[in-house]
């Protein structure tokens, strides 16, 4: 069986038409779902890009693997899916970038992958490597006669169009010569000239990513005029009341500007129709992404590799867009951590029905075993997540999950000279979510909990943690977040046991489809 995992980089879980998105029209994305299944409440269990992908490649909550931002490495002691399907004699390739940091240890301090974020997942094998300047893109622009400025966003400078907000303006480039339209004939050149053997291919987008600049016709895709307003109280400073790390975040905000030149600090001095166009633009920068993502889709069905590939799309994490008077993806709202989920198994599996979509919590660990389950490989001790192959054959398992996980750690966030923000100590900054049906339990490591009923209250506006008739709810919620976490200590080496007869294994078998 073939693998092809893709990744879209800040989609956010609701945009896609499969689910009934008013303006994101994913028509290729859709067939994709009608042949497979889409799992509607998929969270990602970290963000940022680096927390977000280790948990993704390496199945373990960020508490355990300890990616907390952008630049932080890797342990190379942690299983990667790259080094698992290694093991089973597929070599990895990629397609894009991973986001993940080399692990100082044993290495030399002028090793020059210590001065790169990037360096690849252990045992993937890098066949087009976009750095974070997207060097072979450019490259590959100039050689077709563009002119750019050197740098990682002179692709995306634009000039503005009258009458429309910043982000509308189309891309210098043509649909065709798009940075996702360039990864996609990277892919369809690879699988065209493979040999007849098994391959595990990650392709990782960067769209719909800011700045927010789609090549044309779909910049215009969507009119800003009919997108609507975000979710949002009535100004900034009502907003920021619900918290101190609002209080401290609607003006600190960082992440790529949704405009080339735009600085995200200022986020809050965007008139709405700047912010109603940048929405508008993202959705028809989701359309761009799925035009080149039909192409592949038509090409491994020309071909018949359809009939031989278990297809996976995600995203490492989603996107505020406005809501809640932020964008990228630092918010503890469902906004940053929803992300889509489809999985297409080539085989008519057991019970197998296609075009279901799934309600239960799923996340981002889920994955790897997934993966691994589906191709009849051992799943590692150390993965928290569990395997979705029983909901690919119409069958829940049993003690699923109630409710969805995720963490973000902001010690690095907006503050001169290294230091922490709000006063906190570098460990005390980070919070961890329990989103169940109808309650979500924000816990910060140093600063008041967060308490929201979903049911009366589905924009977040109300803090129930400060309501004495809620207490109850409140201990119940943070004793489950609790269990959580000692559940899912880390697991290595624990199930082993070193005897006189040699080593024994007690290996947990929670994460088996029929587990």
């Amino acid at each position: 069986m073939n693998v092809l995992l893709i990744t879209a980089d800040q989609w956010r879980g609701d945009c896609l038409s499969a689910l009934g998105h008013d303006f994101a029209s994913t028509p290729n994305l859709d067939r994709l779902a009608g042949q497979g299944t889409v799992f509607k409440r998929h969270f990602t269990t970290a963000s940022p890009c680096a927390p977000g992908r280790a948990s993704l490649y390496t199945g373990r909550y960020m508490m355990n693997h300890r990616v907390v931002a952008n630049g932080v490495p890797l342990s190379a002691s942690h299983q990667t899916i790259a080094t698992e399907v290694g093991q089973a004699g597929y070599d990895a390739l990629l397609f894009g970038y991973t986001d993940t940091s080399a692990d100082p240890r044993g290495r030399a301090s002028d090793d020059p992958a210590l001065r790169r974020l990037d360096n690849g997942m252990p045992g993937i094998t890098p066949v087009v490597f976009m750095d974070d300047l997207q060097t072979p893109w450019l490259k590959w622009l100039r050689e077709r006669g563009y002119d750019f400025p050197d740098g990682e966003l002179g692709v995306f400078e634009t000039q503005p169009t009258p009458g429309f907000g910043r982000t509308y303006t189309p891309a210098r480039y043509a649909l065709e010569h798009s940075a996702s339209g360039f990864l996609t004939d990277a892919v369809i050149e690879q699988l065209r000239n493979s040999a007849n053997t098994p391959w595990f291919v990650h392709l990782s987008l960067w769209a719909p990513h800011p700045p927010f600049v789609a090549a044309a016709p779909f910049h215009a895709r969507v009119n800003a005029d009919d997108v609507g307003p975000p979710v949002r109280a009535e100004t900034p400073e009502l907003e920021a009341a619900l918290h101190p790390y609002l209080e401290f975040w609607l003006p600190n905000q960082q992440g790529t500007g949704i405009f080339a030149t735009h600085d995200s600090t200022r986020n809050l001095e965007l008139d709405d129709g700047e912010v109603a166009q940048a929405r508008a633009t993202y959705f028809g920068l989701m359309g761009e992404v799925d035009h080149h993502l039909g192409r592949l889709f038509s090409f491994l069905e020309g071909t018949g590799l359809d009939q031989q590939t278990l297809i996976i799309f995600t995203s490492d994490h989603g996107e505020q867009l406005g809501d809640h008077w932020q964008f990228a993806k630092y918010g503890f709202y469902d906004q940053s951590f929803h992300v889509p989920l489809i999985i297409k198994h080539p085989a008519q599996l057991p019970g197998c029905s296609a075009g279901v979509q799934i309600d239960a919590f799923t996340e981002g660990v889920d994955v790897l075993p997934t993966i691994l389950d589906c191709l009849g490989l051992e799943i590692p001790a150390a993965v928290d997540g569990r395997s979705l192959r029983s909901f690919l054959q119409g069958v829940r398992p049993e003690r699923w999950r109630t409710a969805a996980h995720w963490e973000l750690d902001f010690r690095n966030y907006g503050q001169p000279l290294g230091r922490p923000p709000m006063g906190l100590a570098r460990h005390e900054c980070n919070f961890s979510v329990l989103r169940g049906e109808r309650y979500k339990l924000v816990q910060f490591a140093a600063s008041p909990p967060l308490l929201f009923d979903l049911e009366t209250d589905p924009g977040e506006f109300v803090n129930l943690a400060v309501d004495p008739a809620c207490q109850t709810v409140l201990l119940r919620l943070t004793q489950e977040m609790l269990s959580w976490r000692m559940r899912h200590a880390d697991q290595s080496l624990t199930d082993f046991e070193l005897t006189s007869s040699g080593v024994v294994s007690h290996a947990p078998s929670r994460h088996r489809f029929d587990a």
